[in-house]
């Protein structure tokens, strides 16, 4: 790619912010996250009544002047997650100017080094309507530059099916995570079962819908040709102003219903237009809703 994706001065302003979960994570690796997991380290969590076969040494002997009972002090560790990216590699997100696809990957690999510089562990998935390339789990700042390659080789080609490459990927495991989908929502079997398979697999999950300005506010007027980039079909019209009306209509009733599912479904939903620039939406629209910290 002829663009850097990142600048150097900007991972350096990514330094001090960390990616937020609703939920409370489990894991074998210490990390920055609070787990359910009962131990001896970090934070203070609660008492528990000693039973034989304890561990006496966390017999909390203030309690028992107080109480003449033996009670355990128990603590909430700090877990890593893994943090994913699925990033929509369809021909519709190879389109727009500014380019989707080349602003969500600037997006994607802000993410990932958050995550590594956070001790998270993280996976990148390329979907189309298939897992079409993914990128083991990496931990570790160090692994960043290994991250930022894979992303910056990512083709887009194919039509879209995010529910159904959603749902055939097999590197979420059986632990509670973070999920983070780049997309245009251009998905000829919609989204929202991949949601609720995302949400089935412990996901906290957040879409950044991902829209050209020609998208938003089309520029084009009298007869265009409209070319289907993933279909390779196309329709003659004549854009008067009823047929712009009608457009922003639709827009506007698409971008209603992804936010009606997503607030129902406890899930970040953030469109953004890919002109805004990749700093505004994670100081701007990631940190006002919370994704980020």
């Amino acid at each position: 790619m002829a663009q850097t994706l990142l600048e150097q001065d900007f991972l350096n302003k990514l330094e001090r912010l960390s990616l937020s979960t609703r939920m409370m994570v489990k894991g074998d690796a210490g990390g920055n996250r609070k787990s359910h997991a009962k131990g001896s380290s970090v934070e203070f969590s609660d008492f528990k009544e000693y039973v034989p076969g304890d561990d006496f040494r966390h017999i909390d002997w203030n309690a028992y002047a107080r109480f003449e009972r033996l009670f355990l002090k128990l603590f909430t560790e700090e877990r890593e997650t893994v943090v994913t990216v699925f990033l929509d590699c369809s021909k519709s997100m190879d389109w727009g100017e500014p380019n989707k696809g080349f602003f969500a990957k600037q997006i994607a690999a802000a993410l990932v080094y958050i995550a590594l510089s956070n001790f998270d562990r993280t996976a990148v998935a390329a979907l189309n309507q298939r897992v079409q390339i993914s990128m083991p789990i990496l931990s570790g700042k160090q692994s960043f530059w290994r991250a930022l390659k894979f992303i910056d080789g990512i083709d887009f080609n194919g039509k879209t099916g995010l529910s159904g490459a959603i749902k055939s990927y097999e590197g979420l495991g059986s632990r509670s995570g973070i999920s983070i989908i780049l997309t245009d929502l251009f998905s000829e079997d919609g989204y929202k079962e991949g949601i609720k398979y995302l949400q089935y697999k412990k996901q906290d999950t957040t879409i950044i819908h991902i829209m050209a300005p020609q998208e938003m506010e089309p520029p084009w007027q009298d007869s265009v040709r409209l070319l289907d980039i993933e279909g390779y079909e196309y329709r003659d019209i004549t854009i008067k102003q009823d047929v712009l009306s009608a457009y922003k209509k639709a827009l506007d009733d698409f971008l209603s219903d992804n936010r009606r599912f997503c607030y129902e479904r406890g899930v970040h939903y953030i469109p953004v237009s890919s002109a805004v620039g990749v700093d505004r939406v994670i100081f701007d629209s990631l940190f006002a809703t919370g994704v980020v910290r």
